[in-house]
């Protein structure tokens, strides 16, 4: 997994040098100026799942048309995968997990947050996230992990050092579960096939599962803070210094689609027709996420231990003032 970690890191500085000696217009990579009435095209790179309903929400709504942006959401893997995009100016934005970020500033890559994207809902057996097992496996709780292979839609990230964190909070021994790297929309067969002997789910991948017997054993958000800040919407170090007012409209609108959200939970189901393709009955019994205004920094600071002890980071500690303020 460390081989991962510094492979990951090396595809980062590649591109962090090529992004250094790019142009710096700012019409031509979408984020143009923002006077007048002009109209910015912003590319936002995302993961397909449940999470990022309110940016699609606040797309329909008109809550970036009005501060004139342009969305145009590409999908992506994980947030792993979206950090060399916004660096190289592929895209402008890119919604990430905590811990992913947390990876990329140790490393020097430079990002930083603008925005919060998606929590845990605080609910145990019932967040947004969770472990899932075939109805007749053995595996009874987060204990049980230990040993057996669990899926993630990413290594060396939220999801396995969560994992790890419920497995020790349970009495297990975290080392010995084996993960290995299958993306969210391929694991509800992957789990049911026998290629894996649990799966770390978000939705709709979760209630897909649950529609073919899966069952929960664990909640790894919700088990590590129930106030977990799970993702936010993020930017490089270069937009925000030569575009800060393309940033702050980004973030208002974001923050403004994530109160609607919040509020218009149904308004949030639908939208997710528009992206996931999903059925009626799997929309109705989909988990949300919990989706706050603003992070919470000491759920961010216990992820950052986390991240520590799990060897994440080297020798550096992450900056979390610099990069979630």
């Amino acid at each position: 997994m460390r081989r991962r970690v510094l492979g990951l890191v090396a595809v980062l500085t590649t591109i962090v040098a090529a992004a250094g000696c790019g142009s710096s217009d700012s019409g031509a990579d979408g984020s143009s100026s923002s006077s007048g009435n002009k109209t910015t095209q912003v590319k936002v790179g995302i993961i397909p799942i449940v999470d990022v309903a309110p940016l699609y929400l606040g797309q329909k709504k008109g809550f970036f048309g009005s501060r004139g942006i342009e969305l145009n959401m590409v999908s992506a893997q994980g947030g792993a995968a979206i950090i060399p995009g916004v660096v190289s100016g592929q895209f402008q934005f890119g919604f990430s997990n905590t811990t992913s970020l947390m990876v990329a500033q140790v490393k020097g890559v430079p990002v930083r947050s603008v925005v919060n994207g998606a929590a845990s809902n605080g609910k145990v057996g019932g967040d947004v996230t969770g472990v899932g097992v075939s109805k007749d496996s053995p595996i009874k709780s987060a204990e049980d992990l230990a040993g057996h292979t669990v899926a993630v839609n990413t290594l060396q990230n939220i999801g396995d050092t969560t994992v790890r964190e419920s497995v020790r909070a349970a009495g297990g021994d975290p080392s010995e579960v084996e993960f290995v790297e299958i993306p969210f929309d391929q694991m509800p067969a992957a789990l049911d096939d026998g290629r894996v002997d649990a799966a770390w789910m978000g939705e709709p991948a979760m209630t897909i599962a649950k529609a073919q017997g899966a069952r929960v054993v664990a909640s790894p958000f919700a088990e590590t803070d129930p106030k977990l800040t799970v993702a936010t919407y993020f930017t490089s170090a270069e937009l925000a210094k030569r575009d800060p007012g393309l940033v702050k409209r980004f973030a208002e609108a974001m923050t403004e689609s994530l109160r609607y959200a919040t509020d218009h939970p149904d308004e949030a189901r639908q939208v997710l027709t528009t992206y996931t393709k999903i059925d009626g009955d799997v929309l109705a019994k989909l988990t949300l996420p919990g989706w706050p205004a603003s992070v919470d920094m000491a759920s961010l600071e216990k992820l950052a231990v986390l991240g520590e002890r799990d060897g994440l980071f080297g020798d550096k500690k992450p900056d979390l003032e610099v990069l979630f303020s």
